[in-house]
């Protein structure tokens, strides 16, 4: 009964929210400029938090099965899918591509091209066999620079507790019309230093795993700070390259 009562009452205040909020736009225009800026922060504010729940939302729901599993190796404690797969982004692409531009919170690319003719592109999954509902596609035309890469910045929850101790594994479905090279390297800040390592992704396959032993790198008691992954696209020129799916994940080391 308590469930139900719950249940009702949320419904009951969502309504007079959604009310509101009506009533409060129908009234902006003729509202005085203090009024204006209250609303326009709370407005913000609940914006911010309604876009969480519908990237989250919209992600499954657009596979039709309710379900975008991440593959998580035995003993994992940490897994993620970056928000280009796991739900839609605004605006879904862009042409001409700048170096540094950002696509969707998490992404960034990269390149050296005195013209750039590169587009990216978010596309919907719908194959059964496809666990993420969005994939990326990056179209490559004239290239004339000496570099192109993806960067993604981890989120602070895969931060937390990461040392030596740790493997960072990378599964990704990656799909090209023409065969080129792609590595991944996966970079990590703690104070002063910055780790790098580099691992090629292999070649003749479009599931692709490489693994990022941490018991290599200078990573002392100093926490990482930050961390962020690019993927590196050799020779992109006249290609099109789609990432149907990327995950990352992490799991204890096995003692030596």
């Amino acid at each position: 009964m308590r469930d139900k009562f719950d249940s009702y009452l949320d419904r009951f205040l969502g309504r007079r929210a959604l009310d509101r909020w009506r009533a409060a736009a129908e009234r902006a225009g003729a509202a005085d400029p203090a009024t204006l800026r209250a609303l326009r922060g709370e407005g913000r504010q609940l914006r911010r938090q309604i876009d969480r729940v519908l990237h989250v939302a919209e992600g499954p729901l657009a596979r039709g099965d309710g379900a975008s599993a991440i593959p998580k190796p035995l003993l994992a404690d940490w897994a993620w899918r970056p928000e280009l797969w796991s739900g839609p982004v605004t605006p879904p692409g862009l042409a001409a591509v700048a170096t540094r531009t950002g696509f969707g919170a998490e992404a960034k690319l990269f390149h050296d091209c005195a013209e750039s003719e590169l587009t990216l592109r978010q596309i919907a999954n719908t194959r059964p066999t496809d666990l993420a509902p969005y994939g990326l596609r990056i179209d490559v035309f004239r290239f004339d620079g000496s570099f192109l890469s993806l960067v993604l910045d981890l989120p602070m929850a895969g931060l937390q507790g990461l040392g030596a101790g740790h493997v960072v594994r990378l599964d990704a479905a990656v799909e090209a019309e023409r065969p080129l090279e792609i590595f991944a390297r996966l970079n990590l800040r703690h104070g002063p230093n910055t780790d790098e390592i580099v691992r090629e992704l292999p070649k003749g396959t479009t599931e692709a795993t490489v693994e990022f032993d941490l018991g290599y790198t200078r990573l002392t008691d100093r926490p990482v700070e930050a961390a962020w992954l690019d993927l590196i696209f050799e020779g992109p020129r006249m290609n099109q390259v789609v990432v149907r799916d990327l995950t990352l994940s992490r799991r204890p080391r096995a003692a030596l």
